[in-house]
């Protein structure tokens, strides 16, 4: 389907799809005619679910050793950093317009300084009817806006990078992990 601003939207032909893929696969945020829809998930059962991704924020030798000593000018980077994770992970349904509105159990966000990155991990969890991946995946890339905020007056070249998501659990889909070579379920 053709919209007026030149993209198509639609469910992918056979050929579109990639190799590696045995099944069809359908994106479920898309109607029959190409609109943009939100799932209905009021017939899933409420389980346990929980999600695990990460990211990496790339700075300077210079920077982390400001971060280690809390010698930035705003303050205490990495305890902003972790608060606007989480916040983020909360926040998630008002910024991705289809994400459903779940109640967080919890939210954990870990931040591991090195020599020239910090890497950034958030867990979420939830006892509810469809996953917490996307509020994982906000946490992170939040968290990583708020260490860029905080050092971009001393590192403007600053970036965040690998962002993906590592593991998922719960629900009809189960245990999913990115393994070394790729996912694996």
């Amino acid at each position: 389907m053709s919209r007026p601003n030149g993209c198509n939207i639609g469910p992918p032909a056979a050929h579109d799809l990639a190799a590696p893929y045995a099944r069809r696969v359908e994106l479920t945020h898309i109607d029959a005619q190409g609109a943009a829809r939100m799932v209905d998930v009021s017939g899933k059962d409420v389980t346990a679910r929980t999600a695990t991704a990460a990211g990496r924020f790339v700075t300077t030798p210079e920077v982390i050793a400001l971060l280690r000593r809390d010698g930035l000018p705003k303050g205490d980077a990495l305890a902003v950093a972790r608060i606007a994770g989480i916040a983020g992970a909360k926040h998630t349904p008002a910024l991705v317009p289809l994400c459903h509105p779940v109640a967080l159990h919890g939210v954990t966000l870990d931040l591991d300084v090195g020599d020239t990155s910090v890497e950034i991990t958030a867990t979420t969890r939830t006892a509810d009817r469809t996953g917490v991946e996307m509020e994982a995946l906000t946490a992170v890339v939040v968290a990583g806006l708020a260490l860029y905020d905080m050092v971009k007056a001393v590192d403007r070249t600053a970036q965040l990078t690998d962002v993906r998501l590592l593991t998922k659990a719960g629900g009809r889909t189960g245990e999913w992990s990115r393994g070394v070579d790729g996912p694996t379920t």
